[in-house]
């Protein structure tokens, strides 16, 4: 339901099994031209059309924020499995709802979180779980990003208006979580910052400080009201006891010098790569009967630290997490 040219180039991966054989989104103009440039002839404006068809597996949710928990019910209410992007609902009590209906159908169901498919972030997966890292100590993420062009390309993010704290703050949430396990408690300020006269009903600035089950902490920056900064729009950072890794770049404690080593990937240009990454990860969930790397549950934690983090802000004080999703 509205996919982008990044899923779009899945038809013409000689190393995949999917397909896209379908596509719906309601501007009728956009719709026919991606029918056109890539050759798909079924389009509908009509989402539940598309998630009733016969010869669809699996539904790709690409919609507005808001939108997400009603495309995703019909998909698995369908008997679909579903790719849906981040973030996956915008309240805890719609993702406790998709829990059950995940938990009823026994579909596999994935979370679009690029950031755990991003080279370098899974680069310092691999050197923590490997024990590189030696215990961690602490961990930081961020996502700053100018939000004012990308107001002008979607309006419904100032006219809805889009929930920040969902649609932006669990990115680097989210990354934390897969790297220090479950959140507790949270504590949380945030502001508006006035920097585009469309977006006021909400704020759009956040520091987000975690701590987690396991005893660690961590902050998260999460700021959208400013001027283009000039670092890295998405970054993380975590230390252990025998080593930091801050994004491609690592020190281990135990090379003479503490010489900054650097993890040199091919430059990438926005979330293709990432996107390409998870629809195959999710095919071999599929075809191997596999757990997502970030499913259900998984992104249903998410979404229960910034409905916490929310209530932190509005309160003045830590607010404990919901501390899970079981089986239903």
């Amino acid at each position: 339901m509205g996919m982008g040219s990044n899923i779009l180039r899945i038809n013409r991966d000689p190393e995949s099994r999917l397909e896209v054989r379908a596509l719906c989104d309601i501007d009728q103009g956009k719709l026919e031209n991606l029918g056109r440039t890539w050759g798909i002839e079924n389009l509908t404006t009509d989402y539940k059309e598309l998630a009733e068809r016969n010869d669809i597996d699996i539904v790709g949710i690409y919609t507005p924020d808001h939108l997400h928990f009603k495309h995703c019910s019909a998909a698995l209410d369908a008997g679909k499995h579903v790719i849906c992007t981040k973030p996956m609902v915008t309240s805890v009590g719609d993702a406790e709802k998709l829990v059950r209906l995940v938990d009823e159908t026994k579909l596999k169901f994935l979370v679009g979180q690029t950031c755990r498919f991003n080279l370098a972030f899974m680069a310092a997966k691999k050197l923590c779980s490997d024990g590189d890292l030696g215990e961690i100590i602490f961990g930081e993420a961020h996502y700053v990003h100018d939000m004012r062009s990308v107001l002008d390309a979607t309006p419904w993010r100032y006219q809805v208006p889009q929930d920040f704290m969902y649609g932006g703050a669990c990115h680097p949430i989210d990354l934390l979580i897969w790297f220090l396990g479950d959140v507790e408690e949270v504590f949380t300020y945030g502001v508006k910052s006035g920097m585009d006269e469309r977006y006021t009903l909400l704020e759009d600035d956040f520091l987000i400080n975690l701590k987690f089950e396991n005893e660690k902490v961590g902050r998260v920056l999460a700021v959208y009201g400013l001027v283009e900064p000039p670092i890295p729009m998405l970054g993380l950072g975590v230390y252990g006891k025998k080593g930091s890794i801050v994004n491609d770049k690592v020190v281990f404690d135990k090379i003479e010098g503490k010489p900054t080593l650097h993890l040199n990937f091919r430059l990438e240009r926005g979330h293709g790569g990432e996107v390409t990454r998870y629809l195959r990860h999710f095919e071999d969930c599929i075809v191997n009967d596999r757990r997502p790397l970030i499913d259900i549950r998984e992104g249903a934690k998410v979404i229960a630290t910034c409905s916490a983090s929310w209530d932190s802000l509005r309160r003045g004080i830590p607010v404990k997490v919901r501390p899970d999703f079981g089986k239903f």
